[in-house]
């Protein structure tokens, strides 16, 4: 087998990145926490399939916070609505191996301002793209629970290829969690991006911000 003709990837960095109409900011407990804490309000199932919350109080709230932040695998980013002002979500880079090539999107919490929008798929666009041409990833990876179905579909219309499922992974708030793995590969991304950026064109919208076509159909045209 031939020797690769590649050098290890970058760390994310505590840097924002920016779309059009989100900016991924590293998570600051002090400056989004208010936010971030009123998306929550009546939003305790957004927090079904993940290990924490929801949250019995602000303070339990801000102290998650505050222990989220410090990490840097997960290393968390909030998304900034462009068009509110306003932080509506969260998402990290984790699973973070340079020697490998490899780094995972994941720990995705967005609140019901943000759930299918225009901005909660350019927010994964912007991290996708920082993962293979910001810090020169080959493997970017999409986990969740099995029966997550919301999220499997997620990943697939995103463009990860489904790779199986990892029976009794995790036990998760008493729960057993079938695994369900996906990725994009460095080889796959050129046609990923490419699909992103035609379905987050102005053009393929409405004056309602309706899209006229799906990201799958437009990846179908490809």
């Amino acid at each position: 087998m031939s020797t690769l003709d590649w050098r290890p990837a970058k760390r994310p960095s505590r840097t924002p990145l920016e779309g059009e109409s989100v900016v991924l900011e590293p998570l600051d407990p002090v400056r989004h926490g208010d936010d971030l804490y009123a998306g929550t309000a009546g939003a305790d199932a957004t927090w079904f399939y993940l290990p924490y919350g929801p949250f019995a109080s602000r303070d339990e709230f801000m102290r998650w916070l505050d222990e989220r932040a410090a990490m840097n695998d997960p290393l968390a980013f909030t998304i900034i609505d462009g068009q509110a002002g306003a932080a509506r979500g969260l998402a990290t880079f984790m699973s973070i191996e340079p020697e490998h090539g490899s780094i995972e999107i994941g720990h995705i919490w967005l609140s019901p301002q943000l759930q299918r929008t225009r901005q909660a798929t350019e927010a994964i666009f912007v991290m996708a793209r920082h993962a293979f041409e910001g810090l020169g990833n080959r493997r970017l990876e999409w986990k969740c629970d099995a029966a997550n179905e919301p999220s499997r579909r997620a990943a697939e219309r995103f463009g990860f290829v489904f790779e199986g499922i990892f029976r009794q992974h995790r036990v998760i708030k008493g729960r057993n969690r079938d695994t369900a793995w996906y990725s994009i590969t460095d080889a796959e991304w050129p046609s990923r991006r490419a699909a992103f950026e035609a379905w987050l064109a102005p053009q393929n919208f409405d004056a309602a911000g309706r899209q006229r076509q799906t990201l799958e159909e437009v990846r179908a045209l490809e």
